[in-house]
């Protein structure tokens, strides 16, 4: 496993497990399990995922096993758009930290960059200086809102997480993050398995020199990149193989062909829509 040393020193793992679309408790829980005992250290949920509970019991039971200690994990969650602002952000947070069974998080993340983004992050700030959270972050902050709001705050973002894969690049926000020295993370590197990138012939020609699958190529080339990974599955044998990416390196000639492949745009979900927008406000995690 290979880390990113984020602009506060706090080291995180640059592949961790996701638990997006995976509401059923047991099934939550049996998924982090596994993963934690494949060697994943960094464990990723959400408010709005409905999971943080299964999410906190494999953690507790992983601990008590003796598998892993509380502090070789990085647990990251986010607050949703009905958590952001000052007051609300706070009990938000106190809520997420109960629902996972933890005495501190080490990263937590605004999910989305509508609302009250900036009391959010005031109180946000508080709870990182108290020594609550170890690093903070946003999620799905374009170019030009990670510049604004990195101008305007005085604590910069840690982390931003936003949809990076090779059908959506992304390289022009990630020099962006890097300016302000913010460690991109992928979510969704597997494209939520859009395009055929399990089987696409440029990834699998490519793995077939390293005896690698097209998934493995696919999530390499963004930690060559620096991107933090976040792929996600149920099932031992996919985790597995997800995390067997160590032990080979893509050269520039492997980079630049999955680099082509490139569309230019997000073919899962455009922040821009106004629709988009208007379903991320009305949400409410309880």
């Amino acid at each position: 496993m290979e880390y990113s040393t984020l602009h506060n020193g706090v080291k995180m793992p640059l592949e961790g497990f996701g638990v997006f679309q995976v509401p059923d408790p047991q099934v939550c829980k049996q998924a982090v399990l596994d993963a934690i005992k494949t060697g994943y250290r960094l464990i990723d949920t959400a408010a709005i995922y409905m999971n943080e509970e299964a999410v906190g019991a494999a953690i507790k039971e992983a601990v008590a096993a003796g598998i892993v200690k509380r502090e070789d994990l990085f647990i990251t969650t986010k607050l949703w758009t009905s958590d952001y602002g000052y007051e609300e952000a706070k009990k938000g947070f106190d809520r997420c930290l109960r629902r996972l069974g933890l005495e501190y998080l080490d990263l937590l993340l605004l999910h989305q960059p509508y609302g009250d983004v900036y009391g959010a992050w005031r109180a946000m700030t508080e709870l990182y200086k108290a020594g609550k959270i170890r690093a903070i972050g946003v999620s799905n902050f374009n170019p030009g809102k990670m510049t604004e709001f990195c101008t305007l705050v005085d604590v910069k973002p840690m982390v931003n997480q936003i949809e990076l894969h090779p059908f959506f690049a992304q390289y022009n926000a990630i020099e962006i993050m890097k300016e302000y020295g913010c460690v991109p993370q992928a979510w969704g590197p597997l494209a939520e398995g859009k395009h055929g990138i399990f089987t696409h012939p440029v990834l699998s020609d490519i793995g077939r020199k390293y005896g690698k699958t097209a998934a493995q190529v696919a999530l390499k080339w963004n930690v060559q990149r620096g991107v933090s990974i976040l792929p996600k599955s149920v099932h031992k044998e996919r985790m597995e193989q997800n995390f067997d990416i160590w032990d080979f390196k893509l050269t520039k000639s492997d980079m630049a062909k999955i680099d082509s492949l490139d569309l230019g745009h997000s073919e899962i979900i455009d922040h821009n829509d106004p629709n988009i927008v208007k379903f991320i406000l009305s949400g409410k995690p309880e």
